[in-house]
């Protein structure tokens, strides 16, 4: 199923999923016997999950709690997840990106998976504005895939994780690189370098609906991102070089997860400015639209103000 957070016409803000053009708002649909916010949701997912499978097999248009596509406002799918760990888990990206600073790549790199934290309480949704920084010239968008913890769990082997995960989404990783490069010279950061935006979005996808594309323990996901209607990124899931089952063994490693917390994938190979180089493309300016596009989850598109 694809999940969703959504405005109605009324100006609420309600979760529910999406089937085709079909919304369906699940706690309106159901009469309160499921909650109004996706992370509520996915804390009690085995629980309401008979209900839910009833309702989408039987609710159809004109029903309570039944809308269309067109008079929905869609939001970030997580407005305010539990936590954001950002890893940096696709090789290309990490030698090319350091390869235009004259660096290798550090040996520690290939012994463990390595993450930072970015702002849970700056998250943006799809056809939402980010503004760029006041200070920052150097703006770029980083292509991504996320996963969202469905459960709890503490020192999670990879060859479990899998279990622990309610399901995938677009991320675009916000990228201020000239405040970044300053902050990252004193050994800390990325901190103001991407704080101010992450978008997601624009639904949050479960596991079984990607099941057709596993390949390996990967998933054969073709990645693209665009701006101003120009292909400048494209890429493929499937060459990660760590899993995201590997990732969350890192990441709760002596540290419990929750549900709703949302863990990135890092920057797919050519899916940022700074790795194409700014002959290809100058960095985002206000007025430009970026879209992110993953075969399975959808489009996400930002304007930048």
């Amino acid at each position: 199923m694809k999940y969703i957070t959504f405005r109605n016409k009324r100006g609420d803000i309600a979760a529910g999923w999406i089937d085709t053009e079909i919304i369906v708002d699940m706690h309106e649909a159901s009469n309160g016997e499921l909650p109004d916010q996706l992370v509520t949701f996915i804390e009690n997912e085995k629980e309401y999950r008979e209900l839910v499978h009833t309702l989408a097999n039987t609710v159809q248009a004109g029903d309570k709690g039944v809308y269309h596509l067109d008079d929905v406002e869609l939001l970030a799918p997580l407005p305010r997840p539990v936590s954001v760990r950002d890893f940096y888990a696709f090789e290309e990206h990490v030698k090319t990106a350091r390869g235009k600073r004259g660096l290798e790549v550090v040996p520690e790199w290939y012994e463990v998976p390595v993450f930072y934290f970015s702002n849970h309480l700056a998250i943006k949704g799809p056809e939402e504005e980010v503004a760029r920084p006041k200070n920052c010239e150097w703006l770029d968008y980083e292509l991504e895939i996320a996963c969202v913890i469905g459960k709890q769990g503490r020192n999670i082997a990879a060859a479990e994780a899998d279990d622990y995960i309610f399901g995938y989404c677009i991320m675009n990783d916000w990228s201020a690189r000239d405040l970044q490069r300053k902050e990252m010279k004193v050994g800390l950061g990325p901190a103001k370098g991407k704080d101010f935006a992450t978008s997601i979005g624009p639904w949050l996808v479960t596991k079984d609906e990607l099941a057709a594309f596993q390949k390996d323990g990967r998933y054969d996901l073709k990645m693209k991102a665009e701006v101003n209607g120009e292909v400048l990124s494209e890429g493929n899931f499937e060459t990660i070089h760590y899993t995201f089952a590997e990732m969350i063994e890192r990441a709760s490693a002596d540290v419990t997860l929750f549900p709703g917390e949302l863990i990135g994938s890092g920057t797919v190979g050519t899916g940022c400015i700074l790795e194409l180089g700014t002959d290809v493309h100058r960095w985002l300016e206000p007025g430009d639209e970026v879209s992110l596009e993953i075969t399975g989850l959808g489009k996400l598109l930002n304007k930048i103000i």
